[in-house]
C-alpha cells in the first residue's frame, strides 16, 4: 500500500472502528444493564414486599383480632 493508502485506510479504519465499538458497547451495555436491573429490582422487590406485607399483616391481624375476640369471648361466656 503507498502512504496515502495508509493514511486513509488508517483515518476511515478509525472512524469505523470507533463507530462500530461504540454502537456494539451501547447495546451490550443497555442489555446488560436492563438484565441486571431487572434481575436485582426483581429480587430486592420480592424481599421487601414480603417483609413489608408480613410486619403489616402481623399487626393488622393481631389489632383486629384483638378487637373481635374479646367481644365474641364476653358474649360466649355470659
Amino acid at each position: 500500500m503507498s502512504n496515502l493508502q495508509n493514511k486513509v485506510y488508517n483515518q476511515v479504519g478509525v472512524q469505523v472502528d470507533y463507530q462500530v465499538r461504540s454502537q456494539v458497547s451501547d447495546q451490550v451495555w443497555n442489555q446488560v444493564d436492563y438484565q441486571v436491573y431487572s434481575q436485582v429490582m426483581d429480587k430486592v422487590w420480592n424481599q421487601v414486599d414480603y417483609q413489608v406485607r408480613s410486619q403489616v399483616m402481623d399487626k393488622v391481624w393481631n389489632q383486629v383480632w384483638d378487637q373481635v375476640r374479646d367481644p365474641i369471648r364476653n358474649e360466649l361466656t355470659k
